[in-house]
């Protein structure tokens, strides 16, 4: 009985599959089957645990469009990202885009790209060229407005300090375009304020371990700092580890000031060893898949995308946070 039972179960399951696959409509003889839309994506590598949350994002973000995905990790070197955008052209991607280690140097290979009639958008990082018309479009960061409201943060901290105010900062990979924007937007805000003064300016590549490596540094060359600003929230938090290593108390003895705002960091700024966060937001990759769309479809999209940036600040900086 068992077995007769399980017998019409089993043929019951057999009908409705294949009453499913009845309902199914198939496309006539002379018509054609829709291809997905194919997106070679270039990532420059993953120093930081913000890049880790690009690359995450944009590969949900392409599960969800149904976009084909060729993603490629250049581990920081130029060569490959140019060897990778070579192999996205050759393989005939509808759409390529991907994120500048440095800002020159692309010229070229975006010619090829142009040649060969795929258009490309430039992710997170700008880049120098040119001819501004051998990519199609870029979304990311306004890395400049980030490093002037760090400059704001500072200036209203310490509004009643006299000075000198001695600033310390380590910075991203050299000719990288958020190195460059942070560095000249955190100027442009202190530059009417004389008693601020940069005393140290280091590169820590986007890395924790060389932001701990450079706070070293920083500790044996200028010692009787005021602020810390560190272009990102793995160099803060590698600095953070060498200062409490000296008895330096992060966020009271020296205030900290970093771009990102990533979990790490955010739980940091609870604990009030950072001041102040910029974000710099990751989740661009559903407005990716949407420009990648319009683009593909002809239809009308923005050239620069600049995803929102806030500000926020530990509780006992006088604000919450602020936009």
């Amino acid at each position: 009985m068992k077995k007769f039972k399980m017998c019409i179960i089993f043929i019951c399951i057999c009908a409705m599959i294949f009453g499913l696959a009845g309902c199914v409509q198939r496309p006539d003889d002379d018509s054609e089957i829709p291809e997905r839309t194919v997106l070679g994506f270039s990532q420059l590598g993953y120093e930081s645990e913000w890049r880790t949350a690009l690359s995450n994002d944009i590969r949900r973000a392409a599960a969800r469009a149904g976009v084909q995905l060729m993603f490629d990790n250049a581990r920081q070197q130029q060569f490959n990202q140019l060897r990778a955008i070579r192999s996205f052209i050759l393989k005939g991607a509808d759409v390529i885009a991907f994120t500048p280690i440095v800002e020159d140097g692309w010229d070229n290979i975006l010619e090829e790209a142009r040649m060969a009639g795929i258009p490309v958008i430039i992710v997170d990082r700008k880049i120098e060229t040119e001819n501004e018309e051998l990519f199609t479009a870029f979304i990311g960061s306004d890395f400049h407005s980030q490093g002037v409201k760090a400059g704001e943060f500072m200036v209203e901290r310490f509004a009643y300090v006299e000075g000198p105010i001695r600033v310390a900062e380590i910075s991203g990979m050299p000719n990288s375009s958020p190195a460059i924007g942070r560095a000249a937007g955190l100027r442009e805000a202190l530059a009417e304020h004389p008693n601020f003064d940069i005393v140290i300016s280091v590169s820590g590549d986007f890395m924790r371990s060389k932001g701990r490596e450079v706070m070293e540094t920083i500790l044996r060359e200028m010692p009787d700092i005021d602020i810390l600003f560190a272009h990102n929230d793995d160099m803060a938090l590698g600095a953070i580890e060498a200062l409490e290593e000296h008895g330096i108390i992060p966020g009271e003895d020296i205030i900290i000031v970093s771009v990102d705002a990533q979990r790490s960091g955010l739980e940091a700024l609870q604990q009030g060893k950072i001041n102040c966060l910029i974000e710099c937001s990751p989740h661009i990759g559903d407005k990716l898949m949407t420009l990648v769309f319009n683009i593909v479809n002809g239809e009308p999209f923005d050239r620069y995308t600049y995803t929102e940036t806030r500000v926020f600040i530990h509780m006992d900086n006088e604000q919450d946070d602020e936009t």
